[in-house]
């Protein structure tokens, strides 16, 4: 064929498609009419793996996109940096003969292929390779070599391209999946106001302020419902990455086996079901902060994960891509007692040293009470709009002072139900919050002496009936024979309310230690 209309018409075919995987394919369809050709690949050189990446293929099946690096050792990576190994192309018609060829066609599963390695640059920057194979040794001449060299041009301009549109239809694609994601998360973001700052969390809010401005990991401790995500959440607005996402995980709510995919996230077709590529949580979180809360749940191997992360700033989506470069800040939670779970073997003591750099300890309710009129006006305002209730109600005479007298053992998320109850059982006010003491008369005399009842408290009866669960199942928590199942609730939750009702659970129960 004359050279001349092998250029224009190659040509015309590399720019006739926008997306990487068909032009490769429409030009392979021509060229296998005018040399030897069983595929076509496209790679990328990657500093940051010390390797290449294959982006696109192109084979008589039609052209896809593919994901699949190869680590080139240090005296290849060296001579391609410097440009010695390849100038214009490379022919190597015995792979098994050359350290490049041999690993290429290796990782590629095409041990018997001749191919040709056409280099592009474009203005002057390297972009990749185009790497033309056929079946069998000996299969390339200098003739053919040349004749494809003369589309190195029109290879960079085209595979430029076609690249920075993928670039951004990719950043398109995940600016709706982050929209999406943030939108859902605006439905339970947390408040910026921070009640008690001057007050009961003065302290607290002194060491946000040493911490805020630095990239340290930070872990909160404190009861259920004490406000750990209002802390996290003021650590981000106060630091340099306040315009970047605040990433919000709980880790005691993930299902075991979406771990991994929901943290890291997952390439197409990496498991049963998974259609689309994902980006994890901590993928999202790229320049900003990710609160990991109730970090005490995590199983041990994603532990092991956890600590890499921290370690290497980098993550591995599931199914094998290769590692992603993060710039992220780490705020962990937990209302468990950690020292102990380290002691026991339930976490891990390296993971442990990481996190625990610098702890905030954020005091219960019951240790700042001049913080409950502060929280019971703000919940009242916020709930009354909320529920629709206009003007906001008063509080019966002594209901605050009521209020002030109570343990709150849920904290500040209790305080927070107490209020909402009192305003939907009393919309006009006054409101009362706590429970009306009625007299009970004996039915059968109506002289007896009307005496108040005997109520066991709620928590003791929800004690009792798990203690029973877990002598039946012998202390197992999970599992179709374990006692969540037996109760009908999740394993999670149940581990939740064992811990607030301090019953030791897991192979660590003993009976006698369940005596009430």
């Amino acid at each position: 064929m004359d050279e001349n209309i092998f250029f224009k018409q190659a040509t015309l075919l590399i720019c006739s498609s926008l997306d990487v995987e068909v032009a490769l394919w429409r030009c392979f369809q021509f060229i296998r009419k005018v040399l030897p050709a069983d595929a076509m690949y496209l790679n990328i050189y990657e500093p940051g793996i010390s390797g290449i990446r294959y982006i696109a293929m192109a084979d008589i099946k039609g052209g896809r996109k593919i994901e699949q690096s190869i680590k080139l050792p240090a005296p290849l990576v060296q001579a391609i940096e410097s440009g010695e190994r390849l100038k214009d192309y490379l022919i190597i018609n015995k792979p098994q003969d050359d350290p490049l060829g041999q690993i290429i066609t290796s990782e590629l599963d095409l041990t018997d292929y001749s191919f040709i390695a056409l280099r592009l640059f474009i203005e002057g920057h390297r972009l990749g390779v185009i790497d033309l194979f056929a079946r069998g040794y000996n299969r390339f001449t200098p003739e053919n070599a040349r004749l494809i060299a003369q589309l190195r041009e029109p290879f960079a301009i085209a595979m430029a391209n076609a690249l920075k549109h993928q670039e951004l239809k990719d950043f398109k694609e995940n600016l709706v999946s982050d929209n999406r994601y943030l939108h859902s998360e605006l439905i339970s973001k947390s408040g910026d106001e921070v009640i008690g700052a001057k007050t009961g969390l003065a302290n607290v809010m002194t060491e946000v302020s040493q911490i805020a401005h630095l990239k340290n990991t930070i872990l909160i401790l404190g009861e259920t419902g004490t406000g750990k995500e209002v802390i996290a959440n003021a650590i981000h607005r106060k630091s340099p990455r306040f315009n970047e996402p605040f990433i919000k995980v709980n880790c005691g709510a993930i299902p075991e086996n979406l771990i991994d995919s929901e943290l890291f996230g997952h390439e197409k077709g990496a498991f049963t079901g998974a259609f689309t590529q994902k980006r994890g949580r901590f993928e999202r979180a790229h320049r900003g902060t990710i609160f990991l809360d109730e970090i005490g749940e995590l199983p041990s191997w994603a532990q092991i994960r956890l600590l890499r992360v921290l370690q290497t700033q980098e993550i591995e989506r599931v199914g094998g891509s290769p590692p992603i470069k993060l710039d992220i800040r780490v705020i962990a939670a937990t209302h468990r007692d950690m020292q102990k779970m380290v002691d026991e073997g339930d976490f891990r003591e390296d993971l442990w040293f990481r996190i625990n750099m610098f702890p905030i300890s954020i005091p219960p309710l019951r240790a700042r009470v001049t913080d409950i009129p502060l929280l019971t006006n703000y919940f009242l305002a916020k709930k009354s709009k909320e529920l629709g209730v206009h003007p906001v109600p008063q509080i019966a005479p002594d209901g605050m002072k009521s209020l002030m007298l109570q343990s709150w053992p849920g904290n500040v998320r209790e305080l927070e139900n107490a209020v909402e109850r009192a305003l939907i059982q009393h919309r006009q006010g006054p409101l009362y919050f706590h429970q009306p003491q009625h007299l009970i008369p004996d039915t059968d005399n109506t002289f007896a002496i009307k005496v108040k009842p005997e109520i066991t408290h709620l928590d003791t009866i929800i004690r009792r009936h798990i203690i029973m669960a877990l002598k039946a199942t012998k202390g197992k928590i999970s599992g179709n024979d374990g006692a969540a199942s037996l109760l009908g609730i999740h394993p999670n939750t149940l581990r939740n309310r064992m811990i607030k009702l301090q019953i030791t659970f897991g192979r660590k129960y003993r009976e006698k230690d369940q005596q009430t």
